[in-house]
């Protein structure tokens, strides 16, 4: 566990044997949002990456409360992402004494926890009016419960 400043905390897993592009799908849908709906969506996703990611935010959160006595409720996953890390280089054989390459990604993860509860920064205010302050989620929800009433209508 890594403090970046003294309203944000910053977890790190290294070596994650798992591409880096699995993983993002993941950390992508979960970027932004408050800690007790980030575990809600880990919870729901059907992908392998979403457990090590999971350990990964509860970890996180643990090591806020007690080392920054922060409330897990007010926490706010401000910043997270995926690098590539090492690829690990073998060879399987095959028939005839041939042998087929075969290569075995890594991934670094950083997530970062914000207490929502401390003063506003600059950043943090650019960030909530970029998305107008919105839940993507909850807009695509939306839009879909209009698209089905205008269909409802056009059908009478």
């Amino acid at each position: 566990m890594k403090r970046s400043s003294s309203t944000q905390v910053q977890a790190l897993a290294q070596r994650i044997c798992m591409s880096a592009h699995k993983a993002r799908r993941v950390i992508d849908q979960i970027r932004g949002h408050s800690y007790e709906k980030t575990l809600m969506l880990l919870e729901l996703m059907p992908y392998r990456a979403f457990y090590l990611i999971f350990k990964l935010v509860y970890s996180a959160a643990a090591n806020a409360s007690h080392n920054q006595n922060f409330n897990e409720a007010d926490s706010v996953i401000s910043k997270a992402e995926v690098n590539g890390g090492t690829i690990v280089k073998k060879l399987k054989p095959r028939a005839r004494g041939r042998s087929y390459p075969i290569e075995r990604p890594a991934c670094h993860i950083i997530i970062v926890l914000k207490d929502s509860s401390k003063k506003k920064t600059d950043q943090d205010i650019f960030l909530e009016t970029k998305n107008g302050g919105r839940d993507p989620i909850i807009e695509r929800y939306i839009e879909k419960e209009r698209e089905r009433e205008k269909k409802r209508w056009v059908k009478k």
